[in-house]
């Protein structure tokens, strides 16, 4: 069992935290990214709440934003233990798998994606998790992305 008690919901881009939008349209800038999230297939907001353990396991809550397209995957992170953060990867460069079939799934109970490979701003590889709920929009959001990321491979 998670640690995390995650709702996921399909949202439009413009409608996540303000701060967030401005977060990725920075991130966009810095990086000259272009219309990158034009063409969206979907965009979703997963708000995460940490189970509180033993005595001191204070609250934390952690906000993603994503967005996908045929060709990009765009998250974004905020919290109240987070600094807010933007990442951003072309789907051609990166591997993107269902959390539960990996092996830290064993070890660490949770629902989401993991993406591996090589991200906008990291010149070498590395990984994400992103935390999705198992309802309708969790769900959905996971076989677009993951089949985005096979398409953007052909």
């Amino acid at each position: 069992m998670s640690d995390w008690k995650r709702t996921t919901r399909e949202v439009q881009f413009e409608n996540l935290n303000p701060e967030m939008v401005d977060a990725v349209r920075k991130h966009i800038e810095l990086y000259n990214l272009g219309s990158i999230l034009s063409h969206g297939l979907m965009c979703i907001q997963t708000d995460s709440e940490k189970i509180r353990k033993g005595l001191f396991g204070g609250t934390e809550v952690v906000h993603v934003g994503a967005i996908v397209t045929p060709l990009w995957l765009v998250w974004v992170i905020s919290g109240t233990k987070t600094q807010t953060a933007v990442l951003s990867a072309q789907l051609r460069d990166v591997v993107v798998q269902d959390y539960a079939q990996t092996q830290f799934a064993k070890l660490v109970p949770d629902s989401g994606i993991e993406v591996s490979g090589r991200f906008t701003d990291v010149s070498e590889n590395d990984s994400a998790f992103i935390g999705l709920d198992e309802g309708v929009a969790g769900m959905k959001f996971k076989e677009i992305v993951i089949k985005a990321a096979q398409d953007a491979k052909k």
